[in-house]
C-alpha cells in the first residue's frame, strides 16, 4: 500500500509570506511534513490580508495556501526570539525563505554560517531576480517577473494593452522549483549525509516558462507577439465563439486538422486544400484560415459543436467559468478538493497509489503554536 504521507517525519521551517515560499510549504505540509510558519508578530503573513473574501479573520488566498502548517510569530530584533529562531532552524532538516533582500543578514543570520554548524540541513532561496546580477538587490512580485521574462509580451491579443496571466504563475513555479530542489537535495543526503544550499527566483521560473518561445528567438530570430488564445506554433489551436459561449480547439497535428474540416460545416473544400494541409503552412497563413474556421463555429451552439468535434476525435472542450469548474463533474471525480475546516479546498494535482496526499490540516491562525514550539526549543 502507498504512503500517502512519504515526508512524515521531515521539519521545514517556512521564512515566507505572499505566494511563492508559501506554496513550496503547502506541497511540503501536504506531502506529510511538519512545516512551521515563522512570520512577524505585527504583520503576518501579508497574504493573510488579501481579500475579501475572509474566513475567520484571514483571507481565503492565505487558507489556500497554508494548510496543514504550525504558525509562530517571532520579532528578530528581540535576542531571545532570534536565539529561538536560531534552534529551530538547528533542529529543521530545510528551510524555505522568500524575505526581502539582505533582511536576515541583518540580523545575522549567515547561511553560509548556518551550513557549517548544521552540515545536514537544506537551506532553500526564493528570490525575486536572482542571486547575482544588477538586478539582485530588486524587490519583485509575480507581475513583475511575468513582465521581465517575456510572459506578458506573449499573452493577450496582438496590438492591445499587456495582461498578465491571471493567476500567481510564477510565484506557485518557483515554489514548485523549490520543493523539487529539496527533495533532490534530500535524496542526495541519504547517500552523504549533507545538506545543500537551494536557491531559485521569480526570473528564472519566468524564464523556464519562456522555454520554447526564447528557443525560436535563438533559432530565428524571431520575437514572439500575443496570439489571443492561440497559439504560435500550431494552428488552428484556440478557442473560438459559438452560437453561446466559446469553445477551445485543439487540433494539433495535420490528420486531427482533416478531421475538423470534415466535422465542421462549410469546410470540405478546406479540408481539401493542399496550402493547409501541413501545419507549417497553416501557421503563416493562419489570417486567412482562422476566420474560415471561426465562421463555421459561429453557426453551431457549444453542445452541437461539442458533439460533432467529440465524434471525430478532434480535442475540444468549452470554456468555463470558475463557478462551472467548481461544480464539474470532472472536478469530482477527480478527487482534487480536499476538506479542511469545514471547507473545500484545492488539493495537490497527483496521487500516490491512489491516494491523494493531504495533511488535512486547516492554516492556522497567526501565532497559533507559540506556546507549543516555544515549551519544545
Amino acid at each position: 500500500m502507498g504512503n500517502s504521507a512519504p515526508l512524515n517525519g521531515l521539519t521545514v521551517l517556512e521564512l515566507g509570506h505572499s505566494v511563492a515560499a508559501p506554496y513550496a510549504g503547502l506541497i511540503l505540509a501536504e506531502l506529510g511534513a511538519r512545516v512551521i510558519k515563522i512570520e512577524n508578530p505585527a504583520t503576518g503573513d501579508y497574504a493573510r490580508g488579501w481579500g475579501p473574501p475572509f474566513l475567520k479573520e484571514d483571507a481565503t488566498a492565505f487558507h489556500a495556501l497554508n494548510r496543514g502548517k504550525e504558525s509562530i510569530t517571532l520579532d528578530f530584533s528581540k535576542p531571545d526570539e532570534l536565539g529561538m529562531l536560531m534552534r529551530l532552524i538547528g533542529e529543521a532538516d530545510a528551510v524555505i525563505q522568500n524575505l526581502r533582500p539582505g533582511l536576515l543578514t541583518k540580523f545575522g543570520v549567515d547561511v553560509d554560517e548556518l551550513r557549517q554548524k548544521y552540515p545536514q540541513l537544506i537551506w532553500c532561496d526564493i528570490g525575486a531576480f536572482g542571486k547575482t546580477g544588477p538586478l539582485s538587490r530588486k524587490l519583485g512580485y509575480d507581475p513583475l517577473a511575468q513582465a521581465s521574462s517575456g510572459i506578458m509580451s506573449i499573452t493577450g491579443e496582438a496590438n492591445r494593452p499587456p495582461v498578465r496571466v491571471g493567476v500567481s504563475l510564477v510565484d506557485m513555479g518557483s515554489g514548485m522549483w523549490t520543493v523539487i530542489g529539496l527533495l533532490s537535495a534530500l535524496f542526495e543526503r541519504t547517500r552523504d549525509g549533507q545538506g545543500a544550499h537551494i536557491a531559485t527566483s521569480l526570473f528564472e521560473t519566468g524564464l523556464a516558462w519562456m522555454t520554447i518561445p526564447l528557443a525560436a528567438h535563438a533559432v530565428a530570430g524571431e520575437v514572439r507577439k500575443p496570439h489571443g488564445s492561440g497559439l504560435a506554433e500550431i494552428v488552428p489551436y484556440q478557442a473560438f465563439e459559438a452560437q453561446d459561449g466559446w469553445v477551445m480547439i485543439a487540433a494539433g497535428n495535420d490528420k486531427l486538422f482533416s478531421k475538423l474540416c470534415q466535422a465542421l460545416p462549410g469546410l470540405e473544400a478546406v479540408g481539401k486544400d493542399q496550402r493547409f494541409a501541413r501545419n507549417r503552412d497553416r501557421v503563416v497563413l493562419r489570417d486567412e484560415l482562422v476566420p474560415q474556421i471561426a465562421a463555421s463555429v459561429s453557426r453551431m451552439t457549444v453542445n452541437e459543436l461539442g458533439a460533432a468535434l467529440d465524434a471525430v476525435g478532434v480535442p475540444n472542450c468549452p470554456l468555463l467559468s470558475i463557478d462551472k469548474v467548481w461544480t464539474h463533474p470532472q472536478t469530482e471525480a477527480v478527487g482534487i478538493l480536499t476538506e479542511a475546516d469545514g471547507q473545500k479546498w484545492v488539493g495537490l494535482p497527483f496521487t500516490i497509489d491512489d491516494a491523494r496526499p493531504t495533511s488535512g490540516g486547516a492554516a492556522p491562525a497567526l501565532g497559533a503554536h507559540n506556546q507549543t514550539i516555544r515549551q519544545e526549543c
